[in-house]
């Protein structure tokens, strides 16, 4: 059976090739003129200087939790937890590094050679990431596994170690997450009040000494960031699943998540390589490119889901699981579009026209609406998934749901590829062909953020669900009376939670951004002849402010989460940590897309200002929808992503430390 499984560590060592080839081909593409690799240098310089100093900081709790790990648990647990943790952060850092050097790229092609060219470039960057985060996540697993074949017999013992893979990705992740969305939106937030809103300059200009910040966020944040979120979903869904197939279909049960994962991995790389030719075209349109590619590789995972349902587990049943999960994540998506590119877009720019808080109430009111239909989604995926296969088919589900990874992650990653190619053409000074070129691709890429927050919001809840059955499996839970006043409490705990960590995210994004403001206003005034044009900004400040402020403000709301299920287990008990983890997930996801939909609603609807609707730039109407994606750029990229990973950390936790809790 073992000779079956070494096909999950190989397909993801070609996966890895595959980046190699991709990278590899963009960094043989014309960097462009002079100003554009200045521009660009300065971007890969602050994110390579925000990375780096942020693994320092999480290296020292790593550590500490490690050490933790080996003294209570065992050394071998601590070993997968940090083996974990840097695979994490190594695919984080060699996807953001790529990413840097696509955005100039992507910039100079659209100027040479037009939008099919961008596309490719823009795109590439992205899939670099999909890919090594997809390859990654399933080679360690799976090695870990057959590793530890030599040492034990019994698969169970060997997935309980696998366990602490996953936890060093949820580590790395929540602490990734937060100091990049803390980072993003503090130069963002920073940029767009002194800069459009009180000095009256275009967005990306390059007097603004922000701007530069803003575009490191973007890489950091929505890059490194995402990608350790979903990383850790993918990995966490894998291991839950083949913990509770273990149970219903034995040593097949377990190997299936793994394999299923493979199918998705070479389904993506086909999608990527679709997307890749057909953009090459001429006239590429980037929408339906993008779309068709996910498409066809969930289409590809579904063929190859049935084939080894049928033939490898002689049951169906499995089979149906990961495709309500592959459905539920293609409709989650289109929620996600139609709530930030459409109709209610519409009417929030219209709100604008009679002030901020007419534009900020009718975000609100969107971005609460949103949560209805997704969480029928995830309802609905949940309940045929377990019809079928009982409590392992909502596992299989998340497995499905994440099972295109590579390049699901891909067209995310590419969004802020393309926002920072736009924001290069503009303060390179690129003609306007150029500019209407980039700015159409970052148009969508808005857009395919937007439904990427709403895949990881979903693959989150999933996830977490998946993990909290495992967790009660493990702990021999047969339910939860929630008439009992500690799971009442612990229930209530974890429903407020998540709206404790979003506060402190939030309080340090302002934190943040007060310094970015008071800086940028500073220059500004004592620097002369900057807003002429005349004297070049100290950008380089204002990164390393926002670094500083980012890494300092993300360690509280971190440590607290981190400790939250240590907490409730010792105090009220293990129902009490079920029903937390039960209550944070609720109250976690509705949350979550909540502030997801909303602020991508409120920055669509400032774009569309921008492009001429109300009034255009410098409108009354603009200047209010500006404030509103102010009150949205931290929604959306620092608060409601973060949640996902809470809610996969608590849950993680829980099972790994299931044996000193109840002992």
């Amino acid at each position: 059976m073992d000779n079956i499984f070494w096909v999950v560590p190989i397909s993801g060592i070609i996966g890895l090739f595959f980046a190699f080839l991709i990278s590899l081909n963009i960094m043989k593409q014309e960097e462009g003129t002079p100003e554009i690799k200045k521009i660009m240098k300065a971007i890969q310089q602050g994110a390579d200087a925000f990375l780096k100093r942020e693994i320092k900081t999480i290296f020292i709790f790593l550590v500490l939790f490690a050490g933790l790990m080996a003294t209570v648990l065992s050394p071998l647990l601590a070993i997968t937890f940090i083996i974990g943790a840097f695979f994490s952060m190594t695919a984080g850092y060699i996807g953001m590094k790529i990413a840097t050097r696509a955005n100039g790229r992507t910039t100079y092609a659209a100027s040479k050679y037009g939008s099919g060219k961008a596309l490719d470039i823009a795109f590439s960057g992205g899939a670099v990431m999909g890919i090594i985060e997809a390859s990654l996540g399933i080679l360690g697993a799976s090695l870990i596994y057959l590793i530890l074949s030599n040492y034990s017999s019994n698969p169970l013992m060997k997935l309980e170690i696998i366990t602490g893979y996953a936890l060093g990705a949820s580590f790395i992740a929540l602490f990734a997450r937060v100091g990049g969305g803390i980072f993003t939106k503090a130069a963002d937030v920073g940029a767009d009040l002194v800069g459009k809103v009180e000095a009256g300059i275009p967005e990306d200009d390059p007097r603004n000494p922000a701007v530069i910040a803003d575009n490191v966020g973007d890489n950091v944040g929505d890059i490194a960031g995402m990608g350790a979120d979903l990383y850790e979903s993918y990995v966490g869904a894998i291991n839950a699943a083949a913990i509770l197939g273990f149970t219903y279909a034995g040593e097949k049960g377990l190997f299936f998540p793994f394999l299923t994962a493979t199918i998705g991995l070479v389904a993506s790389l086909l999608g990527i390589i679709y997307v890749k030719v057909m953009a090459n075209r001429q006239k590429a349109y980037v929408a339906k490119v993008l779309r068709n590619g996910t498409l066809l590789a969930s289409f590809l995972t579904a063929i190859g889901a049935f084939f080894l349902s049928r033939h490898f587990l002689q049951n169906l049943n499995p089979f149906y699981a990961i495709i309500s999960g592959l459905a539920a994540g293609v409709l989650i998506g289109l929620i996600s579009e139609y709530y930030t590119s459409k109709k209610p877009v519409e009417n929030i720019a219209f709100s604008s026209t009679t002030g901020a808080a007419t534009n900020i109430i009718t975000g609100i009111a969107i971005g609460m609406e949103s949560t209805f239909a997704t969480i029928f989604v995830l309802v609905g995926g949940t309940m045929v998934s377990y019809s079928v296969a009982g409590l392992w088919g909502i596992a299989l589900a998340g497995v499905g749901m994440l099972s295109t990874l590579g390049i699901s992650l891909s067209v995310d990653a590419y969004g802020p590829i393309a926002d920072n190619a736009s924001g290069i053409a503009e303060m390179a000074h690129q003609g306007a062909k150029v500019r209407e070129i980039t700015s159409s691709l970052d148009t969508f890429g808005n857009t395919t953020a937007a439904m990427g927050k709403g895949f990881a919001i979903g693959s989150a809840t999933l996830t977490a669900l998946a993990l909290f059955v495992a967790f009660s499996t493990w702990a021999k839970l047969d339910g939860i009376n929630m008439l009992k006043p500690e799971v009442i409490s612990g229930a209530l705990i974890g429903g407020m939670l998540p709206f404790l960590f979003s506060s402190l995210s939030l309080k340090a994004v302002g934190t943040a951004a007060t310094h970015m403001v008071q800086e940028v206003r500073r220059q500004f005034k004592e620097m002369k002849g900057l807003l002429e044009g005349k004297a070049e900004p100290d950008n380089a400040r204002c990164v390393d402010i926002a670094t500083k402020v980012a890494l300092r403000e993300m360690i509280l709301p971190s440590l607290i989460m981190v400790g939250a299920p240590f907490g409730i287990a010792f105090l009220l008990g293990k129902e009490a940590l079920g029903g937390m983890l039960i209550g944070a997930t609720l109250s976690g996801s509705l949350l979550a897309i909540f502030m997801s939909n909303a602020g991508g609603a409120w920055d669509n609807a400032k774009k569309l200002i921008e492009h001429g609707k109300y009034g255009g730039k410098g409108s009354d109407a603009h200047k209010a929808a500006v404030v509103g994606d102010t009150v949205g750029d931290p929604f959306k990229d620092t608060a409601g992503p973060s949640i996902n990973i809470l809610i996969k950390l608590m849950a993680v936790i829980s099972l790994v430390f299931l044996p000193i809790f109840f002992k």
